[in-house]
Order: structure tokens, then sequence, then C-alpha cells
């Protein structure tokens, strides 16, 4: 894989610390639901840092980033870049967390924090591709505040069934209280293991293993559950 450069053409701001950033790459080759880039800076000076970010749409090269105090690449990508600033990316990577139009399973989402944003591609290149399989999201995040695509996801999506959970602070009348995922919010929120769903998960690594965890514990075949970690650098 090379180097290629992508300008910046726009921006959204999806919560206070994460915003998404639309690019034009006009040689890039397309991606799948599920992959991700590596995006790379280049000081003055010629120093480089570079990091890894999951894309955010089907077809469109979008990348949802969440600032990470003391970073070297979030800072600059959720608070300087303006469109028409260009930045160097790599790839697409990974083809096991993927998702495919042709897949008619029942697919069970299961994201934690930003973790969300490979299974939002996910989720968009479904609607774009008519797909009739039944997804199932279950989104655990810390507290309203911090939900992406909260817009996007409020809108009505047959076949799409989303759930959210809150590990610090729960909207006032929520039901659950706030807390780590359990066996009963996947019970609940995800498919039965009999229907064979494929399950993805996506966040940081201790949620990732947690949530692997109870999916087996529920019956879930192992080669159906697909993982993807992230974690300080």
């Amino acid at each position: 894989m090379r180097w290629r450069t992508a300008t910046l053409t726009g921006v959204r701001e999806e919560t206070p610390s994460a915003r998404t950033l639309v690019f034009d790459v006009p040689d890039w080759p397309g991606h799948l639901a599920g992959q991700h880039v590596d995006v790379r800076l280049t000081a003055d000076d010629g120093y480089t840092a570079q990091r890894s970010y999951s894309l955010a749409a089907a077809t469109a090269f979008e990348l949802t980033v969440e600032r990470v105090p003391d970073g070297e690449v979030s800072p600059y990508l959720t608070e300087v870049i303006e469109p028409g600033d260009r930045v160097e990316i790599r790839g697409p990577v990974g083809g096991w967390f993927v998702w495919r139009p042709e897949n008619k399973s029942p697919v069970l989402l299961v994201g934690g924090g930003s973790g969300i944003v490979p299974l939002m591609a996910m989720i968009r290149a479904r609607r774009q591709a008519g797909s009739r399989a039944p997804f199932r999201l279950l989104y655990s995040l810390r507290d309203p505040l911090r939900r992406y695509y909260a817009d996007e996801l409020r809108q009505p999506d047959p076949g799409l069934d989303v759930a959210y959970l809150y590990t610090r602070a729960a909207p006032e009348g929520w039901a659950r209280p706030p807390g780590r995922i359990l066996l009963d919010d996947l019970a609940e929120g995800g498919w039965p293991a009999d229907f064979e769903p494929d399950c993805y998960v996506c966040g940081p690594t201790g949620f990732v293993e947690a949530a692997a965890d109870l999916l087996l514990a529920l019956g879930h075949a192992p080669g159906r559950i697909r993982t993807e970690r992230f974690g300080p650098t």
C-alpha cells in the first residue's frame, strides 16, 4: 500500500470532543464497511506522526475522530485542520472485521464509545445496498452527550434496532442504571445464538474482551464473533 494525499472537504461536529472529517482522495480504490486507514501528519521540520482510524461511511471517505488528551494526531484533526488542508492516508486495511452486502445473516453490532465508527459504516452500507439483513446495534457509552451520529440513528430504518446503555450517566428516567455491559444487555438487545448472527464488537480492549466473553457465554459460535479493539499507542 502506498501513501495518498487526502484533501479535507467538509466537517461535521458529532460531540464536544469528536468530529467527522470528509476527505477527497482522487485515486482512492474503494473500501469495505469495517476497514480502517492510516493517517500521517508531517511537520515543517520533517517530524511525522501517524494513527489508524476506522472509515465511517460505506462509499464516501469519512473519518470520525475523538480528541485524545496529549495526543499527537487527534488534536490536529479535531481542532486545527480546515477544509482545503491535506493529510496523507494509506489503506484500506483489514479483511476480517468487515460486512459485505451479499451477507444475509442477522447481524449484531456491539460498540463501545468511538468503537461505533466502523459499525456505523456497516449500517450505512446496509442502507445503501437496500439489504434486508436484520441488524441490531447495542451502543455503550459514558453519557448521552457522547453519542455519535445521534440524529441519523434516531431516523426510522426498517430492519435496524438500536439500543443504548450508559456507563456513567444515563438520561433522566432511563430504565437501566448506569454501568458496564452485562449478560442481560446482550441477551435482551442482541440475537439468540440459535439465529446464528454475525457479531461485530468494537471498542476499548477491556470492553471488547468483556462483550466477547458474554457472547460466548450466551452460546454464540466463536467463529461468528469478530472483534476490533483499540487502546493507547
